[in-house]
């Protein structure tokens, strides 16, 4: 059902590699998910997203690669609809993926500066990959990058060298954990098992992605 009065504008945006057997119809079933929850009655009905601007949801088929950028209407159960998507999509993917969620507060007044702190827009990162170590690999590069960018403000990039090990070597530890967990049957401990994600508010708003 259509939702006139959601409280949130949820913007899905990433690029997932697909393995060159993977057919329309199996990311359809993937999506399936996210188009229900539009109210569409497939994939091809809900692929344009509410904003003109925006491609919406594609598949590249000859780059084997899926491709969103697309805005719908909706609440916070939207989340529940993004954790089946990522379970079916571990299972197309060729390489690890991060895929960006905004969910945008339809109440907030962007003139009002005092409301600026009552907003109640929210971020997520989700991942998706054939195993976990594509997972983490992705999540590890991501880490890795943020922390490039932000501390080459006050050093040298030759003298980071040290930090990226220091990384590397978390993520080892949290693959050989997770191993082990694996081996004794137990639950994968901490995010990026089949489908990781982290969130966090606050920071100001998170601008649109326009093409």
């Amino acid at each position: 059902m259509p939702r006139y009065n959601a409280p949130f504008e949820i913007h899905v945006h990433g690029q997932v590699p697909l393995r060159t057997d993977v057919t329309f119809n199996q990311i359809q079933d993937a999506l399936k998910p996210l188009w229900k929850y539009a109210g569409a009655k497939s994939l091809a009905d809900a692929a344009s997203s509410a904003y003109e601007e925006e491609p919406g949801i594609q598949f590249d088929a000859p780059e084997h690669m899926l491709q969103m950028c697309w805005t719908v209407p909706g609440d916070e159960d939207f989340k529940q609809a993004l954790d089946e998507m990522c379970m079916s999509l571990n299972e197309l993917a060729e390489r690890g993926a991060s895929i960006e969620i905004t969910f945008y507060d339809t109440d907030f007044d962007e003139d009002d500066k005092q409301a600026a702190d009552d907003s109640r827009d929210d971020f997520l990162m989700l991942f998706v990959g054939p195993t976990p170590a594509a997972i983490m690999q992705v999540q590890r590069d991501l880490l890795v990058q943020d922390v490039i960018n932000m501390m080459e403000r006050h050093f040298d990039a030759s003298e980071l060298n040290g930090v990226v090990r220091e990384i590397d070597q978390l993520f080892t530890q949290r693959f050989d954990a997770l191993v082990n967990s694996l081996e004794l049957g137990k639950p994968p401990r901490g995010p990026g098992g089949s489908g990781g994600a982290g969130g966090h508010g606050g920071g100001g708003r998170r601008p649109r992605h326009l093409h």
